[in-house]
């Protein structure tokens, strides 16, 4: 807990209602070279991947405004400035009871910083059997494809990676310029592992991941668009709210000084764990907000308020935001760690999770959001 009261503050201006409809997803084919993939490697489930977890995290206290949970990562990705942290989901999303095959687990993105070959995106698969000091491994994301010499191939995917969240067997990484991608945790690869600058498959015949010992497959792409001269949407980072009717995904757009930001929001199917599409073969968006919030990192919604997660730089904490339909947003300065990005809403436990990503002081933490 932080060692002195919050203040709290109406910002300048309520958010502005824009016309939902005009922000847009378009659903592609699903990759068919996923097939032919898995008839050259073996799958594992996400138990086995949580059961072969090789690296190990640290009870630690961030200091949240109101904590109901924190832990850090193990010192090498404390530390490294190869990979960055941005995106957080858990099994909550998943699946409403908590679980995935009787797993509780967590979901983090890194996108790579490094000198070299772009290494693209991982994402850690904490086991939180033990929350407090969980243990976790990484998972490559690739996207499949047929190379030049018609054989079945993966490379890296090349995003930020801002925001994730998981809807039943789909991961959905959120891609700043172009929706969403997502990927089939039915179909996690174990790959060769020995050789952190190959990626895919090598001249004698085995698939590598830069020495990640599973890789999991982009299986659909959800790409965006506008309509009657609504601006582009950056798609920042992404949540999950479970909470809806129906169930939905919250997208915030970052800007560092707020200038015309939007936060909206898109139907979800749990049927099928795809986004709902219209008569028009579109997925409108359902909500869309003009809110002027500087720095967004990250958005959720519980029961109609929308909680969102700003950024105030290398040296300032982080504020916690919220905000309805009808009024606000009210500023919390101060209730995140430095460097706070997205934000996932754990239901069974009523936690609000974000992550931090400055080298050094890298944590994972959750607030009780019904206490701001």
């Amino acid at each position: 807990m932080v060692p002195f009261a919050l203040l709290s503050w109406p910002a300048e201006a309520a958010p502005a209602k824009l016309t939902a409809s005009d922000f847009r997803l378009q659903e592609s084919a699903y990759n068919s070279v996923i097939a032919k993939l898995d008839g050259l490697l073996p799958n594992a489930s996400v138990p086995a991947v949580l059961d072969s977890a090789n690296r190990a995290g640290t009870a630690c206290n961030p200091g949240a405004t109101h904590q109901a949970a924190a832990f850090c990562w193990n010192s090498g990705d404390n530390n490294t400035t190869d990979w960055y942290p941005q995106g957080i989901s858990t099994t909550a999303d998943a699946y409403g009871n908590g679980l995935y095959d009787g797993r509780t687990a967590l979901f983090a993105s890194w996108y790579y910083s490094g000198t070299g070959t772009n290494k693209g995106v991982r994402v850690s698969f904490v086991d939180m059997a033990n929350p407090s000091a969980p243990k976790y491994r990484h998972v490559l994301l690739v996207q499949p494809y047929t190379n030049s010499a018609g054989q079945p191939d993966f490379k890296p995917v090349t995003v930020h990676a801002g925001g994730i969240f998981t809807y039943g067997y789909f991961l959905y990484v959120a891609d700043t310029s172009g929706g969403f991608r997502a990927f089939d945790l039915r179909h996690i690869w174990k790959v060769t592992t020995g050789d952190n600058t190959k990626v895919g498959r090598q001249s004698d015949g085995s698939y590598q991941a830069f020495d990640y010992a599973y890789a999991l497959p982009q299986a659909l792409t959800f790409t965006h668009s506008t309509t009657n001269g609504a601006a582009k949407l950056r798609f920042s980072a992404a949540s999950l709210d479970r909470t809806s009717t129906p169930d939905s995904v919250v997208v915030p757009e970052y800007n560092a000084d707020g200038t015309g930001t939007r936060v909206v929001r898109f139907p979800i199917d749990y049927t099928d764990r795809k986004f709902a599409e219209s008569a028009d073969g579109y997925t409108h968006a359902s909500e869309a907000y003009q809110v002027n919030i500087k720095s967004m990192q990250g958005a959720t919604a519980i029961d109609g308020t929308f909680y969102v997660s700003a950024s105030a730089g290398a040296s300032t904490r982080g504020a916690l935001y919220k905000f309805s339909n009808s009024g606000g947003p009210t500023k919390y300065s101060g209730a995140f760690p430095i460097g706070n990005e997205d934000l996932s809403y754990r239901g069974p436990q009523n936690q609000l999770w974000t992550l931090t990503e400055y080298p050094g002081s890298r944590s994972v933490v959750a607030v009780n959001p019904t206490a701001f």
